[in-house]
């Protein structure tokens, strides 16, 4: 199946779903982010809107955002008594998200969708941007540790995990029935700029590249002065020190867009 809208909206039309909320899931939410008054809950890639009816019975307002009109078409039918969730066609990764609660939410949930975004930085960013003070973004996915081979593109594996934790202050991650749910807090941004001086020469020639992976990030090397730089190499006179580099380290994308 491709990862088109129409794929997706006839995806749910045709009657299939996702594996159902489990009650371990259901106790974790509950006590990593409880609702408090006036919360308000942002679902993201809601489908057929299980979870998004959850959280409105935990006290949360809630924002059920998916894609596919075939799944929010599911969502209104087998919930017309959710007067808490409001069902919006949204692409999170690519759309305009100024439909969304303009005083943002206490809590953010993707689960079970992640897999699918090919930016993950960036839209985890962007959702990060719209939590409340003290707000908690939760991603649950499966893990392709406990994944059959053949459906390990709806998993992530653990460097993959990694990454979606950049970024933020406080991670918490929690593993029940073959899921990682990761608990995070504090958005504060991944990367820091720090204005220098022209350097003196130190070589005849250099070369650097920029090495990205299929999520779109970039690799990058680790300096002797701890500094993150582009993978570089350079020649040197022979009475100069010998360049060592250090072990490459990788980091999201900088969005040019700033969401």
């Amino acid at each position: 199946m491709g990862h088109t809208r129409t794929d997706w909206s006839e995806y749910y039309t045709g009657g299939r779903d996702f594996r159902r909320l489990g009650e371990e899931e259901k106790s974790l939410l509950v006590e990593q982010a409880p609702a408090p008054k006036d919360g308000r809950a942002l679902d993201v890639g809601c489908g057929t809107g299980e979870l998004a009816v959850h959280l409105a019975s935990l006290g949360y307002t809630v924002d059920g955002v998916d894609f596919a009109e075939g799944a929010l078409e599911r969502a209104r039918a087998e919930h017309p008594e959710a007067e808490r969730v409001r069902w919006l066609c949204v692409d999170v990764e690519h759309d305009d998200l100024s439909g969304l609660a303009e005083d943002g939410y206490d809590l953010v949930v993707l689960r079970l969708s992640i897999a699918f975004v090919r930016d993950r930085a960036r839209v985890l960013r962007r959702l990060a941007a719209r939590l409340r003070e003290g707000g908690t973004l939760v991603v649950i996915t499966p893990v392709v540790e406990h994944t059959p081979r053949e459906r390990r593109r709806i998993a992530l594996d653990e460097r993959e995990l990694g990454a979606l934790t950049d970024g933020f202050e406080q991670v918490e991650r929690f593993d029940t029935q073959n899921l990682a749910v990761l608990v995070l807090r504090g958005p504060v941004g991944s990367f820091s700029a720090e204005k220098r001086l022209r350097p003196e020469p130190q070589a005849v020639f250099g070369a650097a590249v920029v090495v990205t992976d299929a999520s779109g990030r970039v690799l990058l090397g680790r300096s002797a002065r701890g500094m993150r730089e582009l993978p570089a190499a350079a020649g040197s006179p022979p009475s100069s020190a010998t360049v060592v580099s250090a072990p490459p380290v990788t980091c999201p994308p900088v969005d040019s867009a700033g969401s």
